[in-house]
């Protein structure tokens, strides 16, 4: 099978870098009302028309820790994801993740009247590790390195975290990560006999 080069994967590294050093520069990420000025997620402004909240908040993060783990999760899943999928369908499950999640968000935020800043690639990256949960059983658990045990196992870690720490945005978490298995059953069609080396590279 033909690798295709992870480029979307690097973009995205790149601009959410970028995005965090500039900020840097010119306030603090830790900071949730200089976030919210920023681009950061505020529901009450996305119901007030700032919709675009829901797609600049996933560029956003707060604080280095943040913003590595992210990226961490994005590098470690996206290039073998991007090398299965192609450039275009993984491009297309980050981002709709990442909607979807931040969507779900400010559902749960308008139901419970629990309001907060929210920024953080967390809810796309989701994304790319249920996609990547459909691909592994696709192919008996193993793609790119990747094994259906390590990515549960981090998956669930992930959650863990989440419900036993304050400052959490789950919804957006478990969002993505539902939007990403949809989108990579509807997606991914992989062909009949290819080689279980064909399905490690990456």
């Amino acid at each position: 099978m033909k690798e295709n080069r992870p480029i979307t994967t690097y973009i995205i590294l790149i601009a959410n870098v970028a995005v965090f050093l500039w900020l840097s520069m010119t306030g603090s990420t830790n900071d949730t009302a200089f976030m919210a000025t920023h681009g950061a997620m505020l529901t009450q402004d996305v119901v007030g028309g700032k919709w675009y909240e829901l797609f600049t908040s996933m560029f956003l993060h707060f604080g280095i820790d943040h913003l590595a783990s992210n990226m961490i999760v994005l590098i470690a899943v996206g290039l073998p994801l991007e090398n299965l999928l192609g450039s275009g369908r993984y491009a297309v499950i980050y981002l709709v993740s990442g909607l979807a999640g931040n969507v779900l968000s400010a559902a749960a935020e308008l139901k419970t009247g629990d309001f907060a800043v929210s920024a953080g690639a967390s809810g796309a990256v989701l994304g790319l590790m249920g996609a990547v949960i459909y691909c592994l059983i696709r192919h008996r658990g193993r793609v790119g390195g990747l094994s259906l045990r390590r990515v549960f196992l981090a998956v669930f870690l992930t959650l863990y975290m989440g419900f036993t720490n304050s400052g959490v945005n789950n919804a957006a978490h478990i969002g993505g990560l539902i939007c990403g298995f949809v989108l990579a059953v509807l997606f991914y069609h992989p062909k009949e006999g290819r080689s279980q080396h064909d399905l490690q590279t990456g």
